[in-house]
């Protein structure tokens, strides 16, 4: 059998096949990288914008809608959160301020709470976090 010599291929250079399967699986990997948890507090900071801050070194709480303390990324209850405070205020060699990140379903009563818990554990001033005006929700009137 006589095969031409100069017979030529007939495939172009770009195949699709490979590009096209590439492709379906990094849309697979961002749609299921989606579903996976985000980890940290599902806390929602008021949006405020011109707030001073605070120009002493601060001790940072946060509180969640149900009510729970974080200190130290770990959950505390009220006693270790005052033993805490209390411990973080005798190390410190200037006068701290309380940063309270509060969620916004929080009530009042309860963020008078844990203000007079600072108090009681030689902290005497307060400031809450917020989000600047432009990264937070728009608050509604």
């Amino acid at each position: 059998m006589k095969f031409p010599r100069n017979a030529k291929i007939r495939h172009s250079p770009f195949e699709v096949a490979p590009f096209a399967a590439v492709f379906f699986l990094l849309v697979l990997m961002l749609m299921l990288g989606a579903l996976l948890p985000v980890p940290g507090l599902p806390i929602q900071l008021p949006a405020a914008a011109g707030l001073p801050g605070a120009n002493q070194p601060t001790v940072a709480v946060a509180v969640d809608a149900s009510g729970r303390y974080y200190f130290a990324n770990q959950i505390v209850t009220e006693a270790q959160l005052e033993t805490a405070l209390r411990d973080a205020a005798k190390k410190s060699r200037e006068p701290l301020t309380l940063v309270i990140y509060a969620d916004r379903a929080v009530t009042y009563d309860q963020l008078i709470h844990l203000t007079l818990l600072a108090t009681n554990a030689g902290i005497y001033n307060a400031v809450g976090a917020t989000l600047p005006r432009g990264l937070g929700n728009p608050v509604k009137p």
